[in-house]
């Protein structure tokens, strides 16, 4: 007993999603990464967790997040974050260098 049972068709991301709005981010990464484990199918997961590490500054760990959810679902709300992360990762302006 004691033990958490996701499937696909019933993934409840709720709890992580109620820990993030409370401030708890970490407590809800962790708990997105425990779902993960149970159901690495389940884009949706992999998604708002990296949205998650993306709002904490772990910007590859969230990009790697993105093309995980991407690559189990190609129409996933990840699809546009993904392109979003690489448009920041590769913009460059040389006015905010330092000479």
């Amino acid at each position: 007993m004691g033990f958490l049972f996701y499937m696909k068709t019933d993934i409840d991301i709720s709890a992580a999603l109620s820990l993030a709005a409370e401030g708890r981010v970490e407590e809800a990464i962790a708990l997105l990464g425990d779902m993960a484990a149970v159901c690495p199918d389940c884009d949706e997961i992999f998604f708002c967790r990296g949205k998650l590490l993306w709002k904490l500054g772990r910007r590859s760990e969230a990009t790697s997040d993105y093309i995980k959810a991407v690559s189990i679902n190609p129409s996933s709300k990840a699809a546009r974050a993904l392109e979003m992360a690489r448009e920041v990762e590769s913009f460059f302006n040389p006015d905010l260098l330092n000479p």
